[in-house]
């Protein structure tokens, strides 16, 4: 059944799609409400007018509202790649007191260079702590990263261990870059400026940078993974040749239904992450009072369960990036800034093929975690939920030793693997180095990987007892021996 069978039940209502041009009109409760479907356009209200007709930003709003752009790209970007939202809401977003430095001496999640540590050794780690002390803003560790969110360029990689929800008049929003959250452990209710998202183990969250939001935990500590994009959106992949459906389709992300707080009484904290560092502004009304909103910068969520795997059916092992979710393209074609790829449940029908990933170099850096089950392509156990792995840049990777003989004897026959699993990947284009709290402060980094998973590999080379004699490489002298190797260059360009 292509939906994951949660065992907290959905609360809220949403718009689905991605990338879709978005029409949000709400009120305080759930009211009735009116659908209507006009070329491809979803409209849903709540309050019939509080969305002016026919333009954006009228000498007067409905109902008193103001009017604020939020731009997600530049105003000139192409078409294609545009993003931004128009809101109307109570009070504008910059009605709120200067933001002052806060906690300036112990926060900081810039990936800042001297920082880092580039090495080539293949990591993993053992799975993180919970930590039920903290809430959602100071949850966040810096494991790995690349980049400057200065220069609107690069990565940051995350662990989150959070166990109490943020003060119920406080908000929170990354000016760094946008947030993807795969969260492994407990459920999330994020309220944003948009509207509402319940996130549960399995699903993923991507809040765009800027977006003001607050987390709550109703069902206890929570924990995961994010990876912070620098520099442009994420977007689906190019399907090619495969064609207009399949992987990641479209019509399973959902987007929030605007939902507002009248509240213009109360102080709050708007709490910003700029350039790693942590600021705080106070303002005397609540930051989610947008009645309703339109465009197509807003945040969603999606259900890993239903990502629509494909896979070899006759032999061999397609390279991984079948199972991209979502990309975010540099400016070389085909070559991403940070691709999110997970590998799901999946049956395995190949003939004569080695059917686990292979050993491999990539000249892209992998970060690879897990949500839930056994990866098939780590079964030695060190590989476990809420771990991590962290394969750099032409470090050399692969099947563990006993995964490598299980797969290289066993019965050819269909068979589903990753039942019950889900395993994940951060890709990227980028040399990734890891912070001190990643590789030292942590104290979960395995110092038996190597030695674990490959040291232990078996030579299985033989010679054929016959035809078995071993070609020469060396140039001949014309009776079979070897030369000093130097070739005779006259020969080279034709000459006797």
């Amino acid at each position: 059944m292509p939906v994951t069978r949660f065992n907290v039940p959905e609360k809220y209502r949403y718009q689905n799609g991605f990338g879709s041009y978005h029409e949000y009109v709400s009120a305080h409760l759930p009211l009735e409400i009116k659908l209507r479907q006009a070329h491809g356009h979803a409209r849903s209200e709540a309050i019939e007018g509080a969305l002016p007709v026919g333009a954006n930003s009228p000498q007067k709003a409905p109902y008193g509202l103001y009017i604020e752009k939020l731009s997600g790209t530049a105003f000139t970007a192409p078409r294609h790649e545009n993003q931004q939202t128009w809101l109307y809401r109570i009070l504008p977003a910059a009605a709120h007191a200067a933001f002052e430095p806060r906690e300036s001496a112990t926060y900081n999640t810039n990936p800042e260079s001297k920082r880092l540590h580039q090495i080539p050794n293949q990591l993993r780690w053992d799975p993180f702590d919970l930590d039920e002390s903290v809430d959602w803003v100071h949850s966040l560790h810096l494991v790995a990263g690349a980049g400057d969110p200065t220069m609107k360029s690069g990565i940051g990689i995350f662990i989150f261990a959070a166990g109490k929800s943020m003060d119920p008049h406080e908000a929170f929003y990354s000016a760094d870059g946008d947030f993807l959250i795969v969260l492994q452990h407990g459920v999330l209710d994020i309220q944003t400026e948009l509207g509402h998202i319940l996130v549960r183990p399995n699903e993923i969250a991507v809040i765009p940078r800027g977006i003001r939001y607050r987390v709550d935990l109703p069902h206890g500590p929570v924990r995961g993974y994010i990876l912070e994009l620098y520099q442009g959106h994420f977007q689906l992949p190019e399907l090619g040749p495969i064609g207009s459906n399949c992987l990641a389709n479209a019509r399973d992300f959902q987007a929030p239904v605007a939902a507002f707080d009248e509240d213009t009484d109360t102080t709050w904290h708007v709490l910003s992450k700029f350039n790693g560092h942590l600021f705080a502004a106070k303002q005397t009304h609540a930051p989610f009072d947008v009645v309703a909103w339109h465009g197509l910068y807003y945040p969603y969520k999606y259900d890993l369960g239903r990502f629509s795997t494909i896979g070899s059916v006759s032999f061999d092992h397609p390279d991984p990036s079948i199972f991209t979710v979502l990309t975010a393209p540099s400016d070389h074609p085909g070559t991403a800034i940070a691709d999110f790829v997970i590998f799901p449940p999946r049956w395995l029908v190949q003939e004569d093929t080695f059917r686990p990933p292979w050993y491999h170099r990539n000249t892209m850096s992998e970060f690879m975690g897990l949500i839930h089950g056994q990866y098939d392509a780590k079964t030695g156990g060190g590989f476990q939920p809420a771990g991590a792995s962290l394969h750099n840049v032409m470090s050399a990777h692969g099947p563990d030793s006993m995964t490598f003989e299980k797969a290289s004897n066993a019965e050819l026959i269909p068979m589903k693997v990753g039942e019950g699993s889900m395993a994940f990947m951060f890709e990227s284009c980028l040399m990734v180095g890891v912070t001190d709290w990643g590789l030292k402060s942590c104290q979960k980094v395995q110092e038996g990987y190597n030695a674990e998973s490959w040291e232990g590999l078996k030579v299985h080379f033989m010679r054929p007892e016959r035809g078995g004699r071993r070609r020469q490489h060396l140039v001949s002298d014309g009776d079979g021996n070897g030369t000093d190797g130097r070739p005779d260059l006259g020969s080279w360009v034709g000459e006797s």
